[in-house]
């Protein structure tokens, strides 16, 4: 008997560490509403989403890399995200999603990110990344982008020791054959007029990982030649033909070079009544369930063809 307990209590303690911390708990809710994010925060000033951000999720069998939510410019880790992070926790998932290249630790500055210096955002979403591992114990992660959040993440693989340490990238509203635009400009304006105050540059810790991009590139041509993919990662880009701010929005869509994996959606093909917009693009159930089947493409689900508005979602 003694030792059919202890044969019983190793598979229960098994069992409980191969299993995500959210594995027994209630299903959250979902809203499918870019605004709940925005309504999130609002009524959790600086904090985390239900289901994001626990360091003490263990990642388990059937979903055994943490997902990285990496927001767009102006988003956060709460107002980007109300939506599909409680999606994919109620999928099983460890979720973490940080807010980058915030100008300012005050709120509500704090949580309007993607504003800052690409290459300082770059840096911190490798901090934060380095952080989820090390917690996890995992030596891949997955990545879920939007808009800037589908490039800042690149950078960390290319350049900041992310080489190998992804397995699914997954970017809504990419602009892969963009040159540079406002966010680039705005953050090398911000890196000049620190560098005319004499303000030291945030510091670095070693990496021994990291390799010095091009110096005759700035940070989108780093990011996009010659390519933006890297050999051993599953790449799905998810875009919009209605997407109002990535015009045209087939810049999101490209080819990967031999040796790659790609796959290119629009949400439009075989679903016209899909509204998407460049927000929407996240808050929806055709969108989520093209994530989930992107991030575990060997159990796919249903994807919906239903109706979805600008913003709103749906």
């Amino acid at each position: 008997m003694t030792r059919w307990f202890g044969i019983a209590l190793i598979a229960v303690v098994a069992a409980l560490v191969a299993t995500p911390a959210r594995a027994n708990a209630a299903p959250l809710p979902v809203t499918y509403s870019f605004l709940s994010g925005i309504q999130a925060e609002l009524a959790d000033p600086g904090g985390s989403l239900p289901g994001t951000n626990d360091f003490d999720c263990r990642p388990g069998r059937d979903h055994p890399r943490p997902v990285i939510l990496v927001h767009g410019s102006g988003g956060g880790r709460q107002t980007n995200w109300g939506t599909l992070a409680p999606v994919l926790a109620n999928a099983g998932y460890c979720v973490y999603a940080p807010t980058y290249g915030a100008l300012g630790d005050v709120w509500p500055v704090s949580v309007l990110g993607g504003l800052g210096p690409k290459p300082d955002s770059a840096w911190q979403l490798k901090e934060f990344i380095d952080h989820v591992r090390a917690a996890t114990g995992s030596d891949q992660v997955d990545i879920v982008g939007h808009s800037q959040g589908t490039e800042i993440p690149t950078y960390w693989m290319k350049y900041l020791g992310g080489r190998g340490h992804v397995a699914h990238y997954v970017s809504l509203a990419p602009y892969w054959r963009q040159g540079p635009d406002d966010d680039d400009s705005r953050g090398e304006a911000i890196a000049g007029f620190r560098t005319l105050l004499g303000v030291r540059q945030p510091a670095r810790p070693a990496c021994p990982d990291c390799v010095a991009p091009p110096q005759d590139l700035d940070f989108n041509r780093a990011v996009r030649e010659p390519t933006p993919y890297l050999p051993g990662v599953q790449y799905t880009n998810i875009v919009t033909r209605d997407d109002e701010i990535v015009t045209p929005y087939d810049v999101g869509i490209l080819a990967g070079p031999p040796g790659t994996t790609v796959r290119n959606i629009t949400v439009q093909d075989g679903c016209p009544i899909d509204h998407s917009d460049h927000m929407s693009i996240v808050a929806n159930r055709r969108s989520s369930a093209l994530v989930l089947n992107a991030l575990d493409p060997a159990h796919p689900r249903p994807v919906p063809c239903v109706p979805v508005a600008p913003v709103l979602g749906g």
